[in-house]
């Protein structure tokens, strides 16, 4: 017998040896695997902080040109200081996946000025409106985070660009990159008559602390924060990475409710409370303990992964409230309610009573697109009525804030007449969109002119129609969902359809049912992917149209969009 045949005998009928386990690789967690980086990012980030590119774009790449530019400042540090590549003209969206970045991008820049709650006074906003004349070509956009972002910026021009901005007290620091995003505010901070509490110390200690702080410029991946005060819950908390909501504890009384691990992208996630009450004294504190526990356990080694919503996924709430608690407050948090259900619409449009008497004033800008013209004539309108603020809010509107009871009316007219509508429209209110193929280079379709041109034959469309309530319709240029897509009545992502007829053509794949907490909705909900439809350009009033019809005809009592599109079959949605 062969020496072959003699082991297969010993061995048979035994269990397989187990191979053995391959090493588990590491996720760059700090605190965990060491700081050794594991992608080009982290490389890049690790050899300079972002924050240093300011000294060479002032001393050198502002006076040698766009060609002088090192390509991990160019396609790195720059966005520690606001400042992205735009697209160049001319590329459809069919080579978006194709072509390498420098081969989509121009030599002119997007510029995200930071405004931080969203507070503007009068002449902040003439400065902006003067910058946009002078240096970006009369582009203004606000975007659904309070921002408001330049376009056809010339590096040459940023020193400028910065000298003004900070002469009035604003920044276009850690405006984008892997660091503290601007900070998504109440619009209405300070001024409500129905305020649970002001939030508004808080954002600008925080702001004045750690914005700049190089001990937080070196983030996993960009962090975003909201806080709000208001009964509307109006900073859209649910897809924030922190986000501090007010509620009134029955035994400590007005304070926030913490939730975390919250965004959207191609992965949505909805953040999680903590289940942890927290004093006013103590939002400063609970942000950098959060922000840190990020910095440190956030997952580096794969881009894809390192939000804090996958960090918070794994550990699950109770095991990150008490990391927090235990490695970076020293203290327990009290344990607190959710906050109920909001009570009023969080977008603010309309005409409302300050806490002073005085009224504040809602207002429609069509999908945030706006400029450096229209901003100075809400300026001088304002200024005719002798006002000094506005707000910007995280659904691209704008409020003027203290106006007169006498004078409610004529500002209404007047902002009117600019094409700022005050209104309860049918789409105009809650259409938002990103910034579109014109200037984004990840972008598949154009989405800010679409929407305006969507709304303007839509009105016209359903002029004879009365909706229950709004219904929000949200284009994204991409999958990236900047525009919030899965969280809208109607959400459209930007990719190439083919046509009955074979053509290639731009269009949307279409979600439907979303929505965040409001006061038509108990709590949150992603959009329905309605499968195999796909809309063109050129067919998407046609198809909002129907479907908003047959919502109209085939809900039942009281029944809202959402209700009702997660109710049908999908052929209703088709």
């Amino acid at each position: 017998m062969s020496t072959q045949v003699e082991e297969n005998k010993e061995t048979a009928g035994k269990p397989a040896a187990k191979r053995p386990a391959r090493p588990k690789k590491p996720n760059g967690q700090w605190k965990i695997d060491g700081r050794e980086p594991l992608n080009k990012n982290e490389i890049d980030k690790a050899e300079d902080n972002g924050l240093n590119v300011r000294a060479r774009i002032e001393e050198t790449y502002s006076k040698e040109g766009f060609a002088s530019i090192a390509e991990a400042d160019l396609h790195g540090r720059f966005r520690w200081w606001g400042l992205y590549t735009q697209r160049k003209p001319g590329i459809d969206g069919g080579r978006t996946a194709k072509l390498e970045p420098h081969e989509l991008e121009d030599e002119y820049f997007m510029m995200r000025i930071r405004t931080d709650g969203g507070k503007l006074s009068l002449e902040q906003l003439r400065t902006i409106a003067q910058i946009s004349n002078d240096f970006a070509r009369g582009s203004a956009d606000l975007t659904d985070r309070q921002n408001i972002q330049l376009h056809w910026v010339e590096i040459e021009n940023v020193p400028e660009i910065w000298r003004r901005l900070e002469s009035v007290g604003m920044q276009t620091t850690e405006a984008c990159g892997d660091v503290p995003r601007g900070f998504l505010g109440s619009p209405v901070a300070g001024i409500a008559a129905d305020e649970l509490i002001d939030p508004t110390s808080a954002i600008e200690e925080i702001t004045r602390r750690y914005i700049g702080d190089p001990s937080l410029s070196n983030l996993p991946r960009k962090y975003k924060t909201a806080i709000t005060g208001h009964p509307s819950q109006d900073v859209v908390h649910e897809i924030n990475d922190c986000s501090f909501v007010a509620v009134d504890h029955p035994e400590h009384g007005i304070g926030y409710d913490l939730w975390v691990g919250g965004a959207l992208s191609v992965v949505p996630r909805f953040a999680e409370r903590l289940g942890a009450w927290v004093h006013p004294d103590q939002v400063v504190d609970v942000w950098l303990g959060v922000t840190e526990i990020f910095r440190d356990y956030g997952y580096r080694r794969l881009r894809n992964k390192a939000r804090m919503k996958f960090l918070l996924a794994d550990w699950g709430p109770e095991k990150l409230r008490d990391v927090l608690e235990t490695e970076y407050l020293g203290y327990l948090l009290a344990d607190g309610p959710p906050p109920p259900k909001p009570a009023v619409a969080g977008d603010h449009v309309g005409i409302h009573q300050q806490k002073d008497g005085k009224y504040y004033i809602g207002t429609t800008l069509v999908a945030g697109r706006a400029s450096g013209t229209l901003l100075h004539q809400i300026a001088d309108l304002a200024e005719q009525y002798g006002l000094d603020r506005i707000r910007l809010t995280p659904h691209q509107k704008i409020l003027v804030l203290d106006v007169d009871e006498a004078d409610v009316e004529k500002v209404v007219a007047g902002l009117d007449a600019l094409g700022l509508s005050s209104r309860k429209d049918l789409f105009r209110r809650s259409v938002m969109a990103c910034t579109g193929i014109e200037f984004c280079k990840l972008a598949i379709v154009e989405t800010k002119q679409t929407a305006i041109d969507a709304v303007t034959r839509l009105e016209e469309k359903l002029a004879d129609i009365d909706l229950p309530h709004p219904i929000s319709l949200h284009l994204n240029g991409c999958p990236n969902s900047c525009a919030r897509i899965q969280t809208a009545d109607i959400g459209l992502k930007g990719q190439i359809v083919t046509t009955d007829d074979g053509e290639q053509v731009p269009g949307f794949q279409v979600h439907v049912g979303g929505g965040l907490a409001s006061k038509d909705r108990d709590e949150a909900g992603l959009g329905r992917t309605v499968r195999g439809l796909k809309v063109t350009v050129d067919g998407l009033e046609e198809y909002v149209e129907k479907i908003v019809r047959r919502f109209l005809d085939g809900r039942s009592e009281d029944e809202t969009f959402s209700q009702w599109a997660h109710r049908v079959d999908e052929e209703e949605l088709k």
